[in-house]
């Protein structure tokens, strides 16, 4: 079984995020980031670089902002693939699918941001296209929500409801460590 590792959205709009003021659910997320990609590149195990272009005027993530840029825990050494998708799925419109099978990849570690929305609909895509997908569950950003009711849900409820949901038919949750051992 031959793995990648796929980055989602760490983009400095998400880093814009959180020195704003928004708490996310792992802090420590870019740092598990980082780590998680030291140990692929030590493995010579292939990453992935998916990145959000949103054709919305308004939206920080937009192809050629300094907010589109990747953080710095995610920063693509050369080499390594960037994609841009337009939409939520990193595997919409991007051509990563046949990318992944012209490289013989069947197993995915999906991490990144936002957990509960690009990051669920890329796990969930895979799965559905038949790749074993892992989600270290420490490399994942994820923030608090408005309510359909209104209100507020917090981030650590989004999280475990996110993960739950994943990990029920979509993927095998582990950590940073756990990949790594």
């Amino acid at each position: 079984m031959s793995r990648a590792v796929l980055v989602i959205d760490m983009q400095e709009g998400m880093a814009d995020r959180i020195r704003a003021g928004r708490v996310p659910v792992n802090p420590d997320a870019p740092d598990r980031m980082a780590a998680l990609l030291a140990d692929a590149r030590a493995k010579a195990v292939p990453v992935i670089h998916i990145h959000h272009d949103d054709a919305s005027p308004e939206s920080p993530f937009r192809k050629g902002l300094a907010s589109a840029e990747p953080m710095d825990c995610a920063t693509p050494l050369p080499g390594e693939t960037v994609l841009w998708k337009h939409g939520s799925s990193a595997f919409a419109g991007t051509g990563l699918d046949a990318h992944l099978r012209g490289q013989g990849i069947t197993e995915l570690v999906v991490a990144g941001a936002v957990a509960a929305f690009c990051v669920t609909s890329t796990v969930r895509m895979a799965s559905d296209l038949g790749y074993k997908v892992l989600l270290p569950q420490d490399a994942l950003l994820g923030f608090d929500l408005p309510a359909h009711d209104g209100g507020r849900i917090d981030a650590e409820t989004v999280h475990r409801v996110t993960l739950s949901l994943l990990g029920s038919d979509f993927a095998t949750l582990t950590t940073v460590g756990e990949l790594a051992a």
